[in-house]
């Protein structure tokens, strides 16, 4: 296991991103891995920030709140970037999602899905979805419970204007690096369950600043930190 460094606010950003690399590139070496891609959670932090992570050679940033990414998107709409919505999902920011967004890695309800393909521009690719999966069982966190991914994977598979790519999954937080892997185990064995029925499936969008060597153990593809590249939010 790799013993995450402790960040500090102060810490550049460039210098934060490459330790993030290093120790996603040592956690791929130790486990056996593809190295994942790093998806740079920037929420409640200012453009600023954003352009000196992109000007270090990070492309995918993601976002939690439409509004707030929406300003953003403005102020760096010069850029190259690729969003990514990683939030729980209101109803009525379907539209602006599906218009804005290149990646949902939220989605955890057909409705939202339906909703979500009807507001896709159809000039622009489909969108990039991920299913949720509660895979803690916790009551106030965002996600489908296993035994619901069958119907909710049929269903978002079929919708025209989204791409369905793999699952998502934000375990109960803990320091335990065994109890860190299993909930993360679990994540992967439902992936390759969704395998052999059929779905042409490629994305493990799981892992943060706290546990991502757990989630690069079992397979991710995509790990996102937000707290390791810009310090603590304000």
């Amino acid at each position: 296991m790799v013993t995450p460094p402790k960040m500090s606010s102060s810490t550049p950003i460039v210098a934060n991103l490459a330790a993030v690399q290093r120790r996603i590139q040592e956690a791929a070496q130790t486990y056996g891995w593809k190295a994942p891609s790093l998806l740079a959670v920037s929420k409640g932090q200012p453009d600023s920030a954003i352009r000196r992570a992109f000007a270090a050679g990070q492309v995918q940033f993601a976002e939690s709140y439409v509004q707030e990414a929406l300003a953003k998107m403005a102020l760096l709409k010069d850029l190259p970037i690729v969003w990514h919505f990683i939030g729980p999902i209101q109803s009525n920011k379907t539209a602006q999602i599906a218009q804005h967004f290149d990646w949902v890695h939220s989605m955890d309800r057909v409705k939202i899905a339906e909703r979500l393909a009807s507001a896709r521009p159809e000039n622009i690719s489909p969108l990039n979805v991920c299913v949720q999966v509660n895979v803690s069982g916790e009551a106030s966190k965002s996600g489908v419970g296993p035994g619901e991914l069958p119907a909710i994977t049929e269903a978002v598979s079929a919708l025209p204007g989204l791409r369905l790519r793999g699952l998502m999954a934000i375990p109960e937080p803990t320091l335990d690096f065994a109890t860190q892997r299993a909930a993360f185990h679990v994540v992967q064995a439902l992936f390759e369950g969704l395998h052999t029925q059929g779905y042409d499936l490629d994305t493990l969008s799981m892992g943060m600043s706290g546990d991502l060597e757990a989630a690069i153990a079992e397979g991710a593809t995509i790990v996102r930190v937000g707290t390791a590249i810009f310090g603590p939010r304000g």
